[in-house]
């Protein structure tokens, strides 16, 4: 026989697999208190399911999800977060959505905080420093717990804002060791660095260099800075470095390669400082009919998928996204519950050697 609702006076009868339990009439919205009478709990079981479901067996956890669901329960986090004197919620400001440089990192993010009850609201400043600032308060004056910014240039003023506001803000994508501001992040400059000896390794001195534009964004200046210095170390001037700045796009690592190929010296290897633009300049090789790597290399950095799907596959820098990701979560989450001091974290990059760069010589 199958299980239907059975309406009787001042009750409504709700179906669960265990029994079917009668639930007071009323046009209000139902409570945590309804939820736990329908599944057979306590309150107390009912507040794990929904903030930490990991301290509650499964079966007990589905039974109260489909309380939930039946009830059509939404949890008061306007009381929850007066009663902890915290929003549960976490602001991110990215530089772009556009491309998959953030994506898997930011995933990751959200997936621990999702895990330590914690909901993420995510903005975008299209590497505006001004919208980033405008951005950041934003979030703080909707009550924002903690904050996730990318790199650590930008207006001390801001940092100042957040420092009045005791805002706890952790930065990703970079590491610079002795840097005051916590990070979860690797070492740019180093990482191009290391990317740059395996360039000259294989027989490359005239190299030329696709970068995201400099201004405001610390993350492309230092890899520019790894690229100079390794040159420098080699006897190589870095000044002669022919550098083409773009914003992070396919079509413009396509023109500003079009327009280093169309160059009295042409470069045997571009080094693109993420592999948005590398993908971009492998694109207008082809399209000019200049074999890679044969006539000339291409390196990028990040490895976003995007690096093993070109072809050639892509030499690159690969960043550990996910890990990056989870890892300032848990650290962001520290710091607010504790209202600790942040705590940096560097990890640790790796070189992709891959087709696309060749030998010369």
């Amino acid at each position: 026989m199958g299980v239907h609702s059975v309406f009787v006076k001042d009750a409504v009868r709700i179906p669960t697999r265990r029994a079917i339990v009668d639930l007071p009439d009323r046009q209000s919205f139902p409570t945590l208190t309804d939820v736990a009478r329908a599944a057979g709990v306590s309150t107390a079981t009912v507040s794990r399911c929904l903030n930490t479901s990991g301290k509650v067996s499964g079966a007990t956890r589905e039974r109260v999800m489909r309380a939930v669901e039946t009830l059509g329960y939404t949890p008061n986090f306007g009381a929850r977060a007066l009663a902890a004197k915290r929003t549960f919620t976490i602001g991110a400001i990215i530089p772009t959505m556009e491309n998959a440089i953030f994506a898997r990192g930011l995933q990751a993010f959200q997936e621990t905080l999702h895990d330590k009850g914690y909901t993420l609201l995510v903005s975008s400043t299209a590497y505006r420093p001004d919208r980033e600032a405008e951005q950041i308060r934003t979030l703080v004056a909707r009550g924002a717990d903690g904050l996730l910014l990318i790199g650590y240039e930008r207006d001390p003023e801001i940092y100042d804002f957040l420092r009045s506001r005791r805002v706890p803000v952790l930065l990703a994508w970079a590491h610079q060791t002795g840097n005051p501001h916590p990070a979860v992040g690797f070492d740019n400059r180093g990482a191009m660095a290391a990317l740059t000896r395996a360039v000259l390794a294989h027989g490359h001195t005239a190299i030329a260099v696709i970068s995201g534009i400099l201004r405001g964004n610390d993350r492309a200046s230092e890899r520019l800075a790894g690229i100079r210095g390794v040159l420098q170390e080699n006897g190589l001037d870095p000044h002669a470095l022919p550098v083409i700045e773009t914003a992070y796009d396919i079509d413009n690592g396509a023109r500003a390669f079009a327009t280093l190929m169309q160059a009295c010296d042409r470069p045997t290897v571009v080094m693109c400082v993420n592999d948005v633009l590398a993908a971009g300049a492998m694109q207008q090789a082809r399209a000019m009919g200049i074999a890679v790597p044969e006539e000339v290399s291409i390196t990028g950095f990040d490895d976003i998928e995007l690096a093993r799907l070109v072809t050639p596959q892509l030499t690159t820098v690969h960043v550990p996204h996910r890990q990056m990701g989870s890892l300032a979560a848990r650290e962001l989450v520290r710091m607010v519950e504790t209202k600790g001091e942040g705590v940096s974290h560097e990890l640790q990059s790796a070189l992709r050697l891959r087709a696309s760069l060749g030998r010369r010589g």
